[in-house]
């Protein structure tokens, strides 16, 4: 056995604990927990590429805002289902400063991060139209969001964009929703993991297709503006974060406070219903429900029944984030940046020593540099790359879990040090080494 920074015997024995048959499935908790079993059974330091977890300091102007409420005593009141007036508005003004959409406030719903936003969204979405039961996923996408369709009890089509992209997608979704089951289509944008992003003219499909086929559209935008390739953090300035809002009523976007802001430990986010669905009445929750509408539904069935509100001093935290970014005293972009950074960096590092960038390009632009990017090794399924990068102290998950199609491993950028470039290339180079026939 060729010799490798982690002791291939401990892994092998670490990885086979946990009982997995095909480790290119394990989960992104099941990966961390070997990959820090392993780091503390060897003394080996691990470059942590698999959680997409913001490794920034949290945006002070919400942490002050934060305490100045629990200081207040908002503690041990409960927060108004609806959201406090301020993160109401605030997310109102903020989505005109950098979408260019008009939502009203009573449509912009503080939840505890997009996680509760899209559960609670699917869960409506399917309830609204007897015979439409069916998420339709643009893979793609985040694995815990099919968790969730597993965990209602829906039932989920999906399909890996990465050979529809273009005029093609037309047609696929034509393929898909034209059978009349489909409740709501779900996508990342930019997209985790691969990072892409869809074009207006992808996203005017998507719209097009959900006004023929009267289908909701779940725009998740955790990544929100950080596309950049384009200077998108202007308050109230083009380019705007682009949306299928543009081409369609029929959405809701998902805005979270984890990636923009590095809020994600309170968890915060705001789920921004389009006025007109917000409004509208549905046959299938007047069956359930006696009646309201979609964003009542949304807000005093699920979000009730789910967690009877969000924290209440998180909501003066997003409140002062959103209205410092739409006052433009607080450039979140700038901030964020630092992520871009990182993946220029990675991925010269990757290639260098033989990888590949598996999601490489948004039709005929080069992709941009953001939280995560994704990798393949010639001759490797993502399975076997997974496992073997383990035994060189590096961990990331298989794209298989993400409803893709292509070999290949997501890497995010988030946790990686100063220091860490140069271990990197150190044991990239073993590995190209080791693998050289």
């Amino acid at each position: 056995m060729k010799k490798t920074p982690v002791d291939y015997q401990t892994a092998r024995k670490v990885i086979e604990g946990y009982g997995l048959p095909d480790f290119g499935k394990a989960t992104i908790r099941e990966v961390v927990a070997i990959s820090t079993q392993l780091e503390q059974e060897t003394n080996t330091e691990f470059i942590h590429m698999e959680m997409g977890v913001p490794g920034l300091k949290a945006a002070q102007v919400g942490v002050d805002a934060e305490i100045n409420a629990l200081k207040n005593g908002i503690a041990s009141i409960y927060p108004n289902i609806n959201g406090i007036p301020e993160v109401k508005n605030e997310a109102s003004r903020f989505i005109k400063a950098f979408i260019d959409i008009d939502i009203a406030p009573e449509g912009c719903v503080p939840v505890t991060g997009s996680m509760q936003g899209t559960f609670a969204s699917f869960l409506v979405c399917g309830q609204c139209t007897p015979g439409k039961d069916t998420i339709l996923f643009i893979d793609p996408g985040f694995p815990v969001q099919k968790q969730q369709i597993v965990v209602m009890g829906y039932k989920y089509e999906s399909f890996d964009v990465y050979e529809y992209r273009g005029d093609k997608l037309q047609d696929i979704l034509e393929h898909y929703l034209s059978k009349g089951n489909i409740a709501a289509m779900i996508y990342s944008n930019p997209n985790n993991p691969a990072w892409f992003c869809l074009t207006e003219k992808e996203l005017k499909i998507i719209g097009d297709m959900a006004n023929k086929y009267d289908t909701i559209v779940i725009e998740d935008l955790a990544y929100f503006a950080m596309d950049f390739r384009k200077p998108l953090g202007k308050p109230f300035e083009a380019p705007y974060q682009a949306t299928v809002a543009r081409y369609t009523d029929n959405y809701v976007l998902q805005i979270s406070g984890s990636k923009a802001f590095s809020y994600a430990g309170q968890r915060i986010g705001v789920t921004a219903i389009s006025n007109k669905l917000y409004h509208r009445a549905y046959p299938g929750l007047t069956q359930r429900y006696g009646g309201g509408t979609f964003g009542t539904a949304y807000i005093h069935r699920a979000l009730y029944a789910l967690s009877s509100g969000t924290s209440h001093s998180a909501q003066y935290a997003l409140a002062a984030m959103f209205k410092a970014a739409s006052d433009g005293t607080f450039d979140f972009i700038s901030e964020v940046k630092e992520y871009g950074h990182r993946a220029e960096r990675l991925k010269k590092i990757f290639t260098d020593y033989g990888f590949k960038i598996v999601y490489d390009h948004d039709l005929d632009e080069p992709i941009a540099d953001g939280f995560y990017f994704t990798i393949s090794y010639p001759g490797m399924t993502g399975s076997e790359l997974m496992k073997e990068l383990i035994y060189y102290g590096v961990s990331a998950i298989s794209l298989s879990t993400t409803g893709s199609n292509q070999e290949g491993l997501r890497a995010c950028t988030s946790f990686i040090k100063p220091h860490q470039y140069e271990l990197l290339e150190e044991r990239l180079k073993l590995f190209k080494e080791n693998h050289t026939v």
